[in-house]
């Protein structure tokens, strides 16, 4: 589920300046968003012929305006199953410029249009109406929507018998965690500390939380154990969508039954896989499977 989508633009340049016309090359155009990044990658782990059994992936997002067509065509190119719920205000459009000279990346990410209470309405009812063992909630909210909306939704999935896994911040992620009942919430360091995140599972607010350190690698913590992997040395074109690629790997292990710690080496792969593509690209199966082999049986911390 995505709830404020963009149209994401990617482009290189020898140098940023200020007041100066940038001229651009290597441009390509992705569908973006949380759980539209956490969707592509599924679906290319899913449809992989060197994988287990797929998944039936299906994407809910809000779009509208004279972008949210073509925004729902790029959706269309992933081989994406896709659930649109049709919003008047137009779909935002996001920028990524890598600088050549520098070796510095600059994203350009607008709020996002403003979702009406109908708007929303007709979003429950998409997501309730879904079928799913799975619920991907990812993203920032877009105005208009209330800080509860993650925690009334995923008590809705809940409901039906289907588990949340939850990646947002601020007011959002405070509203969801005094909800609780997340099955698996995925945050950076940036967002909460380690001892933070163990309170979180202390309480039950989460069953496990998923957090990156950057360079310095990940922890996957749940009440019997914290397991740390390392990060991998790869020579990084683009570090955009990592952390949902990361979220999709972990999101495909556990699909799949597997034992929290492989899907936590998926998710290390995936995550690591989505920074060898350009711009605002994904992990592909194939990179992810082979730096998978590279992976490490996860240390347990306690």
């Amino acid at each position: 589920m995505t709830l404020n989508p963009s149209i994401d633009v990617s482009s290189e340049a020898e140098r940023v300046e200020p007041e100066k016309k940038i001229r651009t090359c290597c441009e390509r155009i992705d569908p973006g968003g949380g759980g539209i990044n956490v969707a592509r990658v599924l679906q290319r782990l899913s449809t992989s012929s060197r994988q287990a059994p797929g998944l039936d992936v299906e994407a809910v997002f809000l779009a509208g305006g004279a972008t949210g067509a073509a925004f729902d065509e790029l959706v269309a190119r992933e081989g994406l199953v896709r659930r649109w719920v049709r919003i008047a205000d137009d779909t935002r459009t996001s920028l990524t410029v890598h600088e050549r000279s520098g070796g510095r990346e600059f994203r350009f990410v607008p709020e996002g249009p403003t979702i009406t209470a109908e708007e929303l309405a007709q979003c429950r009812a998409a997501v309730v109406a879904a079928s799913c063992d799975w619920l991907v909630a990812s993203g920032s909210l877009p105005p208009g929507v209330p800080d509860d909306f993650y925690a009334e939704i995923g008590g809705a999935a809940r409901d039906r018998g289907a588990r949340l896994i939850l990646d947002t911040s601020g007011a959002a992620l405070d509203a969801a965690l005094a909800a609780g009942g997340i099955s698996v919430l995925k945050v950076s360091k940036e967002e909460m500390s380690r001892d933070s995140a163990a309170a979180v599972v202390a309480r039950g607010e989460a069953a496990h939380v998923a957090l990156t350190l950057g360079s310095d690698g990940a922890l996957l913590i749940g009440a019997d154990a914290t397991l740390f992997l390392p990060a991998f040395e790869v020579e990084t074109v683009s570090t955009v969508g990592a952390g949902d690629s990361f979220l999709a790997g972990l999101t495909y292990g556990l699909a799949q039954g597997m034992a929290p710690a492989e899907a936590f080496r998926i998710a290390v792969a995936a995550g690591a896989a989505a920074t060898l593509e350009p711009g605002t690209d994904v992990a592909y199966p194939e990179k992810t499977l082979r730096l998978l082999e590279r992976v490490p049986q996860p240390e347990r911390l306690g």
